[in-house]
This record gives structure tokens, C-alpha cells and sequence, in this order.
């Protein structure tokens, strides 16, 4: 028995050490030395103590030769690498020209370091805070506030459909159209932060100005003229549309493919015409596109097409490709449809139709030698702006719905108590705080990554996709704890519009099952990941030599990053991480160290996902999303521990963060448990729950005390709840229902203490009951418990609360559109 205790505690110092220079990822011939200083060591004492076989020593410097041979590059590429190297070229899954030119999009930021599964939190903490400048300030303080002011959802949603013609001249005259056109061409030049600031707060007030506003700075011609247009063609446009001369939309998706580039229908053949006496090369184009917004205003369109030369006319290749252009609206033959009506939020979007449409070669953007760069414009533009415009109005209509339903709760009563003290209501009022503070997070320090030069990609992807469908959850909780409130049409409804219009953030832009099951994992798998890009590349080397020696490189690079993450994952899900290195101390560190560790299980697991699977892990959509929702979970974790970071880590809003590491963490820890019981070769299957839940699943989701502690801070007004909610429009004014609600709530903390006094007043017998405020405030006046001042106050709280939760009512009449007699003479 001491026998086996020797041997069992020496060979577990050496596995100790083995484990150690995985974990520490000490280079091969580094690590091959202190290895064999460890073997010897414990061969001495075995053979000193005679616990050791001779088998067994016989396997270990078997082991060990094996590692040493390692060493010699020579050996290792003739032996391993070039078998392999054949191999990986049979089995690399083929990638087309739209995934290469997707793959190879924008540059790889933080992911690339929670793809690593060591990540160097330095890094993300060196980068600055999110802050705008004094002018970005001044322009949402000025010009944003005057126009939310003179916005009126109900006016523009269901009497004009359409903002009033003041409005869009507002918008026009405030360059609102340029946010994104440098000050050159007499645009505002805003950073990204400030552009998501700005919309997020148009989206609080009213959506369809929230929309109108966010296309022309997002994906469309001004972007696109900025990064790739020719001078002469930046000079001749750019001023106009920051003037608001020009208004602009982006031609992309169709009836027959949707925005799928690599099958556009739509096509421009390279032809001659004669224009005005003479001979101009140029495009015929035919093409038939819908759901474009600002198309039944547009003046300028840019447009999406597969260009093909079937004469030659430019040189041996037939198709060129997707490429884009920029037409005048009013260029022959170009039709604009009538309108669309998402979801009854009618900003403006419809069809454009084209039947042979000419425009000569230099209306291509960046001119004729940019012709099937099309695809690549919109996807290298899409890896930033994706982050920006949607994820903004989510963060606007978060921000407004907890501000507006933890105010609502509170003076909203059921059974003689605020509704939000039933811990129904207030377990989704915890959950809309601790989703719209996630938001926050990673739009502010995303958005500031992107306004220094970074072009995320992947994170892009992870934004679009989870800060909308937050928003769809906020929205649907808003609805929940308001109720009758929510459901009744009409002016006083403040919630109807944003709650209709959350479909559309999911579904444009790339819809959200398509995000999530094909693009976060499936182009995070290859961009983020340190060496398969690489690899593939190396494979594909016509230079077979330079392809070998890449290749025997990389290849054993990826070895040692596997067998490290494996030691990592396996060690910190034992130790629950708690000796991993993050940069701070306190009450978040843990959260961090458990970033730490599920970065680990995750680079693991996709690694044996990928290897195991192959191309197939391509068609495994499911497979695809689960792994793409563990690394979207830690990269918004680590968001939210680096907004928190940057506010100065206000103790008040701790509760906020513990639920979103919380949610976050667990989700991790769920949807690979759901990859495991899902995955296809059950023994690799095995073999990774026993490296990344050795303890089995031990992370649990948000407690009830937290949710609790949130339910404190959004519905009192606390310095938690304005810096949740802050950027919104709420003025104190009538027709600003956000305001007064603000300050019902702030009147109801006042008049605590005095219902408190009517309570026990009433259970002393002092007044009678009855469940009408007022009339209780004036009998506990005549009695003497309240002064004439205080039953005021409560009076006036009173009012204040009924005038909220009022609901608008019609005359039949006005509900109806068009009357009967006109509708039934029109259709005769």
C-alpha cells in the first residue's frame, strides 16, 4: 500500500509538471528540457524506492524519445508533416469567392483573444473609455433633443404615416444624413460611439426617426463612397448628401434570393450605347430589389448587381462578378415602387425595379477597376457597421423600456401594493435591467474599438445578433408588467411602437438565425482562430516547399495550442479558476477568472469540433450555433466587465453586473453541456466533458436576492437606474410620457413615508379605509395626521399616476381609415 502511495504521488508530481508547461504554454524545446529534469528525477526516486515496473518505465522513455524526435524539424516534416500536409488538402472544406472575401473581412480585435484561451486582459483594458467629445455632446444636447422634441409617434405612425414635412427638413438641415461624412465635404464627422449615441436616443423617442436617420450612416453610399470611391466620385456626391441635397438607399436584397450575393439575378452586361451623339461604355442593367429602405425618397441609389461582359468588351473574363454602382433615382428606366409597411412603422421602404438602365463604367464605385469588388465593399463594410445601427436602436428601446417600466411598476398598484413588488413582475424587470445593461456594454466598447481603427467582424456579428434579440426580450417583459397598459393603441401608448418594430431589427442585416447559425461560429471558427486560416493558406501554397515548411510550422503550433487548452480548460474547471491571472482584485475578479476558463473550453472544444467534424461541422448548424453562443457569451461578459471598469466600478451597480456575468457564464456552461449531448462522435464527446466538467456543471444562473437587489434600483430613483437608462429623451414636459413618469416615480419616493403614516392610521382606526387615495388623503387631513401640505402631495402623486396609467379610447369613427361607402364605391 506504501508502495502504491509513492508511486501514485511521484507520478502525479510528473503529471503536475507535464500539466504545468501545457498550461503555461512553455515553448517545445523548453519544455522538453524540464520534462526530461522531471522523468529523471522521478526515475531516480522510483527506481531508489522500487515502485516502478519496468514496463512502465519502458513506456515513459518511449514517451519521451517520442518528444525529443519532435524537436528535429527535419524529422517531423518528413514523418508527420508531409503526410498530414497531403492529407489536410483532400479534406479542407472548399470555401467560395463569398466566403473567402467574408472570411478575410475586417480584422480580428478581442476575439482573437478569447479564441486563444489564454486571453490577455491588458489588452482590452488598455483601450480608453467610451466618452464623446464636447462638440458630439453639444450636437445630442442641441439639435438631437430639438428634434426628438418634435417628434410624435403616434401623429407619424398612425394619422401621417410618415414624419411631417418640417421634420425631414430638420433632419436635412442638421445634417443628420452625414454623421459619418467627414467635415471635408461639410459632414459631422462623428465617431462611432456617438453616431450609436444618437440613434439609441431617436430610438427612445421614436422609431421610425431612429431608422430614417440609421440607414444613410450605415451601409449605403456614403459609406461606401468613403472607403472606395474614386475623389472625382467622393467630390461629386458627398457634399450633396451631407446638405441632405441627396438622399440616399442601398439596393441589395431581391424576391428570388433574398441577399444572397453569390446568386443576384440582377445583372449589368458590358455594352456600348450611344448617349447625346456619342459612343459610352457602359452597363445595361436589369434588376428587381425590395424591402429598401428610403427607396420611395431616395434621389440616389446604390445598387448590387453581377456585372458579366459576354463580348468581351473589357477582356477574357465573362462574369466579373458582384459590384456596385451609384444611379440618380431619376436615370431612365429606373422604377420606384410604392411603399412597403413593416410592421405598421412606417418609415419609408420599398421596391426599386430597373429595366434596361444604362450608366456608363465610372458610375461603378471606385471605377471600372473596382468592377466584382462588390461583395467584398459590403462585407468589409458589414464587419463594423453591423455593430453600430441595430444594436444602437436596441440599446435606445432597452433603455427607455426599463426607465419607463420600473417607474410604472412603482405607482402602478394591485392589491394595495406596487405592482413591482411581486416578485413575478420583478423577476422580468431584473431581467430587462441586467439585458439592456449587457447592451450598454458591448455597444460602448465595441463601438469606441471600432472609432480607433478596429474592424470586428465576428463581435459585429455577436451584436447584431444578441443586442436585438434582447431587445425582443425587453420588449416583450415591457409588455408583461404594463399589461392592459400596453395592449390599448393610441397617443398614451409608449410602448406599442417599439415593441412592433422589434421584428425588423431581427430579421435585417443578416437575419438572426443565419447569424447565429452560420456566421458567428462558422466565420469565428476560421477568422478568430489563431492558426486555420493560416493553415488553409499555407495548404493551398502552389510553392510546395514554402507550403511544407508553413505548414510543419503552423501545424505543430496548433498541436501545442490544443494540448495547452486542454491542460487549461481541464485545470481551471477543478479549480474553478481561481488561481488564473486577471488584471484586478474585488468583487469581479471571479468573474473574470471564469471568462478565463470557459475561453479555455471553448478554444477545445472548437477545436475538436473542427477536427472531428471537418467540413461537415459547416452543415451542423446546430452544432455551429451552440458553439457560437458560448463565445458570444464570454465575449459580452468580458464587454460588461470592461464597461464597468470604465464607469469606475460604481459599488451601486454591482447587482447589475453579477446578473449579466451570471446569465452570461451560465449560458456558456449550458450550451456546451447542450454541444456535448449533441455531438456526433460520442467518444470525443466523452473524453471533452471529462476535460471541461471534470465537477460536472457547476455554474449557476442569477439568484433571487440579486434579482431583488435590481428590482431596488430601477424602481426607486437611484444614480443605478439614471446611469442605466441615461441617453434617452425625458424632459419633464407634457407629451414626453418618459418625463412624467420619471417624475411620478420620484414623487411616489416622497409620498412613501406618508402612506406608510395613512397605513397605520388605518390600522389604528384613526381613518376609514377606502381604496381612492385622494378622498383618504382628505379624511386623514380632517383627522390630523397628515398636514394640509402633505395631503396635497399625495393628491397630486395621485393624479400624476392616473394620468400615466390612462388608456386612450375612439370614437368608432376614428378608427376607421376609409369609411364603408367610400371603400365599397372604390371597389365597384
Amino acid at each position: 500500500m506504501i508502495d502504491f502511495l509513492l508511486w501514485l504521488l511521484t507520478t502525479g508530481a510528473l503529471v503536475g509538471v507535464g500539466l504545468t508547461l501545457a498550461y503555461r504554454r512553455i515553448e517545445l524545446p523548453a519544455a522538453t528540457l524540464v520534462l526530461g529534469l522531471a522523468l529523471l528525477v522521478y526515475l531516480v526516486l522510483g527506481l531508489a524506492f522500487g515502485i516502478l515496473h519496468w514496463l512502465w518505465i519502458l513506456f515513459l522513455l518511449l514517451v519521451y524519445a517520442g518528444i525529443v524526435m519532435l524537436n528535429s524539424v527535419a524529422f517531423r516534416r518528413e514523418k508527420i508533416t508531409l503526410p498530414m500536409l497531403r492529407f489536410y488538402r483532400t479534406v479542407v472544406p472548399q470555401i467560395s469567392d463569398t466566403e473567402r472575401e467574408a472570411l478575410e473581412a475586417g480584422n480580428v480585435w478581442w476575439d482573437g483573444e478569447l479564441f486563444s484561451g489564454d486571453p490577455d486582459w491588458s489588452k482590452l483594458m488598455a483601450l480608453p473609455e467610451a466618452r464623446l467629445t464636447a462638440e458630439e455632446q453639444a450636437f445630442l444636447d442641441g439639435p438631437v433633443e430639438t428634434l426628438c422634441s418634435m417628434l410624435d409617434d403616434w401623429h407619424i405612425n398612425h394619422e401621417l404615416a410618415d414624419m411631417p414635412p418640417e421634420t425631414w427638413e430638420y433632419i436635412r438641415a442638421e445634417r443628420f444624413f452625414a454623421m459619418i461624412i467627414p467635415k471635408r465635404y461639410g459632414g459631422l464627422e462623428l465617431s462611432p460611439l456617438a453616431v450609436a449615441t444618437v440613434l439609441a436616443k431617436l430610438s427612445s423617442r421614436c422609431p421610425v426617426a431612429a431608422s430614417t436617420v440609421g440607414v444613410p450612416n450605415s451601409l449605403g453610399p456614403a459609406e461606401l463612397l468613403l472607403h472606395y470611391g474614386t475623389e472625382e466620385q467622393k467630390d461629386r456626391w458627398l457634399p450633396g448628401l451631407a446638405r441632405g441635397e441627396e438622399i440616399p438607399c442601398f439596393a441589395l436584397t431581391g424576391p428570388r434570393v433574398g441577399s444572397d450575393a453569390a446568386a443576384l439575378p440582377d445583372t449589368g452586361v458590358v455594352c456600348r450605347r450611344m448617349i447625346d451623339g456619342e459612343e459610352v461604355l457602359g452597363l445595361r442593367l436589369d434588376f428587381d430589389k425590395r424591402y429598401i429602405t428610403l427607396a420611395p425618397v431616395a434621389t440616389l441609389i446604390g445598387l448590387a448587381f453581377r456585372m458579366l461582359d459576354p463580348d468581351g468588351l473589357l477582356g477574357e473574363r465573362k462574369d466579373l462578378g458582384i459590384t456596385a454602382a451609384l444611379l440618380p433615382a431619376d436615370t431612365p428606366g429606373v422604377e420606384i415602387g410604392r411603399r412597403h409597411l413593416p410592421l405598421h412603422t412606417p418609415f419609408q421602404n420599398g421596391p426599386i425595379r430597373g429595366r434596361d438602365v444604362f450608366i456608363p463604367l465610372d458610375a461603378i464605385i471606385g471605377g471600372p477597376e473596382r468592377a466584382g469588388q462588390g461583395w467584398k465593399m459590403l462585407v468589409e463594410l458589414l464587419s463594423a457597421g453591423r455593430a453600430i445601427v441595430l444594436p444602437a436602436s436596441a440599446m435606445g428601446g432597452g433603455r427607455a423600456a426599463v426607465h419607463a417600466s420600473g417607474a410604472y411598476t412603482r405607482i402602478r398598484r394591485q392589491f394595495n401594493l406596487p405592482v413591482c413588488e411581486f416578485d413575478g413582475v420583478g423577476e422580468a424587470l431584473a431581467r430587462m435591467a441586467g439585458q439592456t445593461y449587457i447592451i450598454n456594454a458591448a455597444l460602448s466598447v465595441t463601438a469606441t474599438a471600432i472609432g480607433r481603427g478596429e474592424k470586428p467582424s465576428v463581435p459585429s456579428a455577436i451584436l447584431k445578433y444578441h443586442c436585438t434579440e434582447y431587445g425582443r426580450s425587453i420588449a416583450n417583459d415591457a409588455m408583461d408588467v404594463h399589461g392592459g397598459k400596453a395592449i390599448m393603441l393610441g397617443p398614451g401608448n409608449y410602448l406599442a411602437s417599439g415593441y412592433t418594430g422589434v421584428p425588423i431589427s431581427i430579421t435585417v442585416e443578416g437575419a438572426n438565425i443565419l447569424t447565429r447559425s452560420l456566421i458567428i461560429f462558422g466565420q469565428g471558427a476560421i477568422r478568430a482562430h489563431p492558426f486555420v486560416l493560416k493553415e488553409m493558406a499555407a495548404a493551398q501554397d502552389e510553392d510546395f516547399d514554402r507550403s511544407l515548411r508553413d505548414f510543419d510550422r503552423l501545424l505543430f503550433g496548433h498541436i501545442g495550442f490544443a494540448i495547452s487548452n486542454a491542460s487549461r480548460a481541464f485545470v481551471m474547471a477543478l479549480t474553478h479558476a481561481r488561481y488564473s491571472d486577471v488584471p484586478v482584485d474585488g468583487p469581479v475578479a471571479r468573474y473574470y477568472q471564469h471568462v478565463n476558463r470557459y475561453s479555455a473550453a471553448f478554444a477545445l472544444a472548437a477545436d475538436v469540433a473542427m477536427l472531428t467534424l471537418g467540413g461537415e461541422l459547416k452543415r451542423r448548424e446546430l452544432l455551429s450555433a451552440r458553439l457560437g453562443d458560448v463565445f458570444s457569451s464570454i465575449y459580452l461578459a468580458s464587454m460588461v466587465l470592461k464597461h464597468y471598469a470604465d464607469q469606475g466600478q460604481p459599488e451601486d451597480d454591482l447587482p447589475l453586473v453579477e446578473w449579466a456575468c451570471r446569465s452570461l457564464l451560465y449560458r456558456a456552461q449550458e450550451q456546451l453541456h447542450g454541444l456535448l449531448r449533441n455531438f456526433p462522435n460520442r467518444a470525443a464527446a466523452a473524453a471533452l466533458r471529462m476535460l471541461v466538467f471534470p465537477r460536472g456543471r457547476s455554474y449557476s444562473a442569477p439568484g433571487d436576492d440579486l434579482t431583488r437587489q435590481i428590482v431596488q434600483l430601477v424602481t426607486r430613483p437611484t444614480p443605478t437606474r439614471e446611469r442605466l437608462t441615461s441617453g434617452i429623451h425625458a424632459p419633464r414636459e407634457p407629451g414626453s410620457p418618459l418625463g412624467m413618469l420619471q417624475a411620478a416615480l420620484e414623487m411616489a419616493e416622497r409620498c412613501t413615508p406618508l402612506e406608510a403614516r395613512l397605513r397605520e392610521a388605518v390600522r389604528a382606526g384613526l381613518v376609514a379605509a377606502t381604496p381612492n387615495l385622494p378622498e383618504l388623503a382628505t379624511r386623514a387631513e380632517e383627522k390630523g395626521v397628515l398636514t394640509a401640505e402633505e395631503a396635497s402631495q399625495l393628491r397630486d402623486f395621485d393624479a400624476a399616476a392616473m394620468e400615466l396609467i390612462h388608456v386612450d379610447d375612439f370614437d368608432p369613427a376614428e378608427l376607421v381609415r376609409t369609411p364603408a361607402a367610400e371603400s365599397r364605391a372604390a371597389a365597384s
